[in-house]
């Protein structure tokens, strides 16, 4: 199981689009996503909404406590939420450590309200952890104590009874109405392969749950069995990620081929790079060279695996020696080429886009090069 995090906007679409196949009711809610590209007056065409509500405009960007840091602005109408992407988008801020630009927005209504609850649901490897707080919102941590907190099994129904100490202490009137919007939500957690799941705070409109910040995770290796109920999902990089334009090359050849080609650059002027076939492999390669005490010297992530063509091996092994040869500082440095295949590769064919790789680039090869093959038939 892989965990990538999706955009809020993504949660939300995906909780709107199949909360009534499985609830039987609609799930009344309404967002857009603004870039730098977005053209405001097309997307008011397309979302009539915004210009007759008051409007809550946030970076939609993987990370949190953004009201906490005064990236929420409240209560706007269409004007004033231009503004205020007008001047954040693009601008560099720090979050956790990281730094990054704000290249994506959500836009939803304001939904005044009294009530803010919690919710957050993780897969874990027997089953779900869930829990929940009458007490949800911003100051969610300092009320830590009031969050309820139950496991449930795999294979295990999401049952009253299972469902009871969550909702325990909740006044009568709303208990049944959170009971089935809980079970609603397990389902669709599972349904759509999420591996996370918070949402913090959600609250009543009209007496039915009405999400208010929303937080998820998707198991894409489930993608196959995913792509229609998922529709055109983004995973986007950690926030203060930004792809090299190697790593963005190498991403385009893995979104054109049905093989996984992967590529990330540690550091640059590291002296030990890997090009390795298996992704159970090159994980492995990756901890051994820093359990040796060179974790420091690695410059780069690299797996290819999948059975890809020779073609488009050529061209991955290219990028991997184009970096591993491209900061000449007089240090000799290593290419540990191998790994672990089970599967149909034909390593023939891999080896053959390597070799040629290795030729063209004979000139540029200046290090040390260690070729290990550990393949299992």
């Amino acid at each position: 199981m892989a965990r990538k995090k999706i955009r809020e906007y993504d949660s939300k679409r995906l909780l709107k689009e199949h909360f009534k196949r499985l609830a039987g009711y609609d799930l009344g809610i309404k967002s857009a996503q603004v870039t730098e590209s977005t053209d405001f007056n097309e997307l008011v065409e397309k979302e009539p909404w915004l210009s007759s509500t008051k409007l809550v405009v946030k970076p939609d960007m993987l990370f949190g406590k953004r009201g906490k840091s005064g990236l929420v602005a409240l209560n706007l109408d269409m004007a004033g939420v231009a503004a205020f992407v007008k001047d954040r988008l693009g601008k560099e801020v720090e979050m956790g450590g990281c730094k990054g630009p704000i290249t994506t927005f959500i836009v939803e209504p304001f939904v005044p309200h009294n009530e803010e609850f919690y919710l957050n649901i993780v897969s874990e490897r027997l089953g779900c952890s869930i829990s929940f707080s009458e007490c949800g919102g911003i100051d969610i941590e300092e009320n830590w104590d009031k969050v309820k907190t139950i496991f449930v099994p795999t294979g295990v129904s999401f049952t009253s009874e299972v469902c009871a100490p969550l909702i325990a202490t909740l006044p009568l009137e709303i208990k049944t109405v959170m009971e089935e919007f809980l079970k609603v939500i397990y389902a669709l957690f599972l349904d759509l392969d999420f591996t996370f799941l918070e949402m913090n705070p959600f609250t009543l409109v009209d007496g039915k749950p009405y999400p208010l910040d929303m937080r998820g995770e998707l198991d894409d290796t489930a993608a196959f069995k995913n792509f229609k109920k998922w529709g055109n999902i983004e995973f986007p990089l950690p926030f203060g990620r930004v792809m090299s334009a190697t790593e963005s090359f190498v991403h385009g050849l893995d979104e054109k081929t049905s093989a996984s080609l992967k590529f990330t650059v540690l550091n640059p002027k590291g002296r030990i790079w890997t090009m390795v076939a298996g992704g159970g492999a090159s994980v492995i390669y990756a901890d051994t060279v820093g359990d040796l005490g060179y974790a420091s010297e690695l410059g780069n992530y690299a797996e290819y695996s999948g059975a890809p063509n020779e073609d488009e091996v050529l061209q991955y092994a290219r990028v991997v020696i184009d970096c591993a040869t491209a900061d000449p500082d007089g240090r000799k440095r290593a290419l540990l080429i191998g790994g672990g295949i089970a599967n149909f590769t034909d390593v023939a064919a891999t080896f053959n886009g390597i070799i040629r790789a290795l030729k063209e680039k004979v000139t540029k090869v200046m290090l040390t090069i260690l070729c290990f093959s550990l393949y299992l038939s």
